[in-house]
Protein backbone atom coordinates (compact mmCIF):
# COMPACT_ATOMS: atom_id res chain seq x y z
CA UNK A 1 0.00 0.00 0.00
CA UNK A 2 1.28 3.04 -0.65
CA UNK A 3 1.52 5.74 1.85
CA UNK A 4 -0.77 8.27 1.52
CA UNK A 5 -0.03 12.23 2.44
CA UNK A 6 0.42 12.27 6.63
CA UNK A 7 -3.15 13.13 8.42
CA UNK A 8 -3.18 15.87 10.96
CA UNK A 9 -5.66 17.25 13.36
CA UNK A 10 -7.33 16.63 16.41
CA UNK A 11 -9.51 13.92 17.97
CA UNK A 12 -11.52 14.30 20.93
CA UNK A 13 -11.62 11.54 22.56
CA UNK A 14 -14.07 10.00 25.46
CA UNK A 15 -11.84 7.72 26.98
CA UNK A 16 -13.20 4.58 28.44
CA UNK A 17 -11.95 2.73 32.15
CA UNK A 18 -9.20 0.15 31.98
CA UNK A 19 -7.35 1.77 28.92
CA UNK A 20 -4.13 4.25 29.16
CA UNK A 21 -3.53 7.09 27.62
CA UNK A 22 -1.22 5.84 25.16
CA UNK A 23 -3.21 2.85 24.67
CA UNK A 24 -6.15 5.09 23.01
CA UNK A 25 -2.99 6.52 20.76
CA UNK A 26 -1.68 3.51 19.55
CA UNK A 27 -4.80 2.26 18.80
CA UNK A 28 -5.64 5.41 16.55
CA UNK A 29 -2.12 5.52 15.21
CA UNK A 30 -3.07 1.33 14.01
CA UNK A 31 -6.53 3.06 12.44
CA UNK A 32 -4.54 5.59 10.54
CA UNK A 33 -1.96 3.14 9.26
CA UNK A 34 -5.05 1.19 7.92
CA UNK A 35 -5.70 3.53 5.68
CA UNK A 36 -2.20 4.22 4.37
CA UNK A 37 -0.57 6.79 6.50
CA UNK A 38 2.51 6.68 7.57
CA UNK A 39 3.92 3.96 9.64
CA UNK A 40 5.85 6.31 11.60
CA UNK A 41 3.04 8.65 11.96
CA UNK A 42 3.25 10.64 15.01
CA UNK A 43 0.21 10.41 17.74
CA UNK A 44 0.08 12.07 20.90
CA UNK A 45 -2.19 13.29 23.73
CA UNK A 46 -2.69 16.66 25.26
CA UNK A 47 -2.94 15.54 29.44
CA UNK A 48 -3.03 12.00 30.40
CA UNK A 49 -5.56 10.06 31.94
CA UNK A 50 -4.91 7.43 34.43
CA UNK A 51 -6.34 3.94 33.57
CA UNK A 52 -9.19 4.00 36.15
CA UNK A 53 -10.20 7.47 34.97
CA UNK A 54 -12.59 8.22 31.83
CA UNK A 55 -13.61 11.21 29.61
CA UNK A 56 -11.82 13.74 27.24
CA UNK A 57 -8.44 13.06 25.77
CA UNK A 58 -7.24 15.20 23.19
CA UNK A 59 -5.70 13.49 20.80
CA UNK A 60 -2.83 14.72 18.51
CA UNK A 61 -1.97 14.00 14.74
CA UNK A 62 0.82 14.06 12.83
CA UNK A 63 1.96 17.61 12.93
CA UNK A 64 -0.28 18.76 15.55
CA UNK A 65 1.30 16.62 18.10
CA UNK A 66 3.75 19.89 18.45
CA UNK A 67 0.70 22.01 20.07
CA UNK A 68 1.27 19.73 23.09
CA UNK A 69 1.71 21.84 25.74
CA UNK A 70 -0.55 23.97 24.19
CA UNK A 71 -3.54 22.29 25.45
CA UNK A 72 -2.30 21.08 28.47
CA UNK A 73 -2.05 24.22 29.62
CA UNK A 74 -6.05 24.53 28.88
CA UNK A 75 -8.35 24.91 31.88
CA UNK A 76 -9.71 21.18 32.90
CA UNK A 77 -13.47 20.38 34.83
CA UNK A 78 -13.33 17.09 36.54
CA UNK A 79 -16.23 14.94 37.92
CA UNK A 80 -14.80 12.70 40.40
CA UNK A 81 -16.45 11.04 43.52
CA UNK A 82 -14.43 10.97 46.66
CA UNK A 83 -14.55 8.02 49.61
CA UNK A 84 -13.89 10.01 53.13
CA UNK A 85 -14.06 6.36 54.97
CA UNK A 86 -10.87 4.78 52.91
CA UNK A 87 -7.06 5.90 52.51
CA UNK A 88 -5.25 4.10 49.81
CA UNK A 89 -1.20 3.81 49.16
CA UNK A 90 -2.38 5.10 45.49
CA UNK A 91 -4.61 7.90 46.70
CA UNK A 92 -7.54 5.76 44.14
CA UNK A 93 -9.21 2.74 43.83
CA UNK A 94 -5.59 0.95 42.68
CA UNK A 95 -4.84 0.52 46.52
CA UNK A 96 -4.11 -1.23 48.66
CA UNK A 97 -7.16 0.17 50.39
CA UNK A 98 -7.55 0.52 54.42
CA UNK A 99 -10.43 1.73 55.82
CA UNK A 100 -9.97 4.45 58.29
CA UNK A 101 -11.82 4.63 61.59
CA UNK A 102 -13.74 8.10 61.96
CA UNK A 103 -16.79 9.93 62.63
CA UNK A 104 -18.65 10.71 60.09
CA UNK A 105 -18.81 14.60 58.92
CA UNK A 106 -21.69 17.13 57.90
CA UNK A 107 -22.11 18.59 54.71
CA UNK A 108 -21.54 21.71 56.45
CA UNK A 109 -18.14 20.79 57.43
CA UNK A 110 -17.10 19.81 54.12
CA UNK A 111 -18.18 23.80 53.05
CA UNK A 112 -16.21 24.32 55.20
CA UNK A 113 -12.98 23.14 54.37
CA UNK A 114 -13.47 23.10 50.52
CA UNK A 115 -12.77 27.14 49.83
CA UNK A 116 -9.37 26.11 51.41
CA UNK A 117 -8.50 24.71 48.33
CA UNK A 118 -9.47 27.25 45.77
CA UNK A 119 -7.01 29.52 44.47
CA UNK A 120 -3.35 28.86 44.26
CA UNK A 121 -2.07 26.55 46.52
CA UNK A 122 0.75 23.91 47.36
CA UNK A 123 0.17 20.28 46.45
CA UNK A 124 2.16 17.32 46.83
CA UNK A 125 1.83 15.09 43.95
CA UNK A 126 0.57 10.76 44.63
CA UNK A 127 3.56 8.55 45.59
CA UNK A 128 2.81 6.85 42.44
CA UNK A 129 2.93 9.39 39.51
CA UNK A 130 5.15 9.60 36.81
CA UNK A 131 6.49 12.78 38.17
CA UNK A 132 10.38 12.36 38.15
CA UNK A 133 12.30 12.28 40.93
CA UNK A 134 16.32 12.12 40.09
CA UNK A 135 15.42 10.97 36.75
CA UNK A 136 13.30 8.22 37.81
CA UNK A 137 9.61 8.10 37.74
CA UNK A 138 7.99 8.21 40.84
CA UNK A 139 5.91 5.22 40.67
CA UNK A 140 9.04 3.58 39.60
CA UNK A 141 10.67 4.10 43.17
CA UNK A 142 7.07 3.20 45.18
CA UNK A 143 6.53 0.01 43.19
CA UNK A 144 9.72 -1.62 44.54
CA UNK A 145 9.84 0.71 47.96
CA UNK A 146 9.57 -2.12 50.96
CA UNK A 147 7.99 0.43 53.31
CA UNK A 148 7.53 3.74 53.96
CA UNK A 149 10.73 4.81 54.55
CA UNK A 150 12.04 4.21 50.80
CA UNK A 151 8.68 5.71 49.34
CA UNK A 152 9.66 8.64 46.77
CA UNK A 153 9.47 12.25 49.08
CA UNK A 154 7.02 14.48 46.78
CA UNK A 155 7.91 17.81 46.76
CA UNK A 156 4.71 19.76 47.50
CA UNK A 157 4.31 22.62 44.26
CA UNK A 158 1.79 25.43 43.34
CA UNK A 159 -1.46 24.82 41.41
CA UNK A 160 -4.63 26.65 40.43
CA UNK A 161 -7.79 25.18 41.60
CA UNK A 162 -10.36 27.78 40.03
CA UNK A 163 -13.84 25.99 41.46
CA UNK A 164 -14.93 23.29 43.55
CA UNK A 165 -18.87 22.50 43.57
CA UNK A 166 -20.23 19.80 45.90
CA UNK A 167 -22.87 17.63 43.16
CA UNK A 168 -23.71 15.65 46.05
CA UNK A 169 -23.01 13.65 49.60
CA UNK A 170 -23.91 10.53 51.29
CA UNK A 171 -21.68 9.78 54.20
CA UNK A 172 -18.56 8.58 52.78
CA UNK A 173 -18.86 9.26 49.53
CA UNK A 174 -18.36 13.04 48.06
CA UNK A 175 -19.46 13.70 44.79
CA UNK A 176 -17.66 17.38 43.17
CA UNK A 177 -17.01 18.95 39.83
CA UNK A 178 -13.78 20.45 40.04
CA UNK A 179 -12.36 23.14 37.85
CA UNK A 180 -8.57 23.61 37.52
CA UNK A 181 -5.11 24.30 35.89
CA UNK A 182 -2.06 22.19 34.69
CA UNK A 183 -0.94 20.12 36.48
CA UNK A 184 -3.56 19.35 39.57
CA UNK A 185 -3.42 15.94 40.89
CA UNK A 186 -7.52 15.18 41.65
CA UNK A 187 -6.28 12.22 43.53
CA UNK A 188 -4.15 14.71 45.72
CA UNK A 189 -7.19 16.68 46.08
CA UNK A 190 -9.24 14.02 47.72
CA UNK A 191 -6.20 12.73 49.54
CA UNK A 192 -5.84 16.38 51.16
CA UNK A 193 -9.69 17.31 51.69
CA UNK A 194 -9.87 13.92 53.91
CA UNK A 195 -6.75 15.21 56.22
CA UNK A 196 -8.46 18.38 56.38
CA UNK A 197 -12.07 16.68 57.33
CA UNK A 198 -9.95 14.40 59.96
CA UNK A 199 -11.35 11.61 57.61
CA UNK A 200 -10.58 9.19 55.35
CA UNK A 201 -10.05 10.60 51.34
CA UNK A 202 -8.98 8.42 48.47
CA UNK A 203 -10.15 9.26 44.85
CA UNK A 204 -13.10 6.77 43.99
CA UNK A 205 -14.13 8.03 40.70
CA UNK A 206 -12.83 10.29 37.62
CA UNK A 207 -14.25 11.72 34.72
CA UNK A 208 -12.94 14.68 33.00
CA UNK A 209 -15.61 16.54 30.85
CA UNK A 210 -13.34 19.57 29.23
CA UNK A 211 -10.06 20.71 28.00
CA UNK A 212 -9.54 24.05 27.46
CA UNK A 213 -12.12 24.55 24.54
CA UNK A 214 -12.75 20.86 24.22
CA UNK A 215 -15.41 19.39 25.62
CA UNK A 216 -17.08 15.89 26.42
CA UNK A 217 -20.12 16.44 24.62
CA UNK A 218 -18.26 16.64 21.19
CA UNK A 219 -16.22 13.45 22.02
CA UNK A 220 -16.39 9.90 20.57
CA UNK A 221 -15.52 6.40 21.74
CA UNK A 222 -13.19 4.67 20.29
CA UNK A 223 -15.16 1.59 19.53
CA UNK A 224 -17.06 4.32 17.23
CA UNK A 225 -14.23 5.44 15.33
CA UNK A 226 -13.75 3.49 11.77
CA UNK A 227 -11.18 0.73 11.21
CA UNK A 228 -9.53 3.27 8.28
CA UNK A 229 -8.79 6.46 9.24
CA UNK A 230 -8.07 9.36 6.80
CA UNK A 231 -7.98 13.13 7.19
CA UNK A 232 -11.54 13.25 6.49
CA UNK A 233 -11.74 11.61 10.07
CA UNK A 234 -9.69 14.21 12.61
CA UNK A 235 -10.68 17.71 13.03
CA UNK A 236 -9.07 20.60 11.91
CA UNK A 237 -7.15 22.56 14.49
CA UNK A 238 -8.95 25.13 15.83
CA UNK A 239 -7.39 28.57 15.17
CA UNK A 240 -7.65 29.86 18.99
CA UNK A 241 -5.48 26.96 19.56
CA UNK A 242 -2.96 27.75 16.83
CA UNK A 243 -2.61 31.63 18.35
CA UNK A 244 -2.23 30.68 21.63
CA UNK A 245 0.86 31.36 24.25
CA UNK A 246 2.28 28.35 25.87
CA UNK A 247 3.11 30.26 28.83
CA UNK A 248 -0.58 31.19 29.31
Amino acid sequence: MTDAPTPIGVLIIDKPLGKTSMDICGNIRWRLRQAGAPKRIKVGHGGTLDPLASGVLVVLVGKATKLQDRVMVGQKVYETGIDLAHISRTDDREGPIEAVECEPVTIERVREVLPGFIGTIMQSPPSYSAMKIGGRRAYDIARKAEDESQMPKMEPRPIRIDDITIESFEWPMLTLTVTCGKGTYIRSLARDIGQALGTGGMLHSLRRTRVGGFDIKDSVAPDDLPEQMTQDDLLPIPQGLLGQSSSD
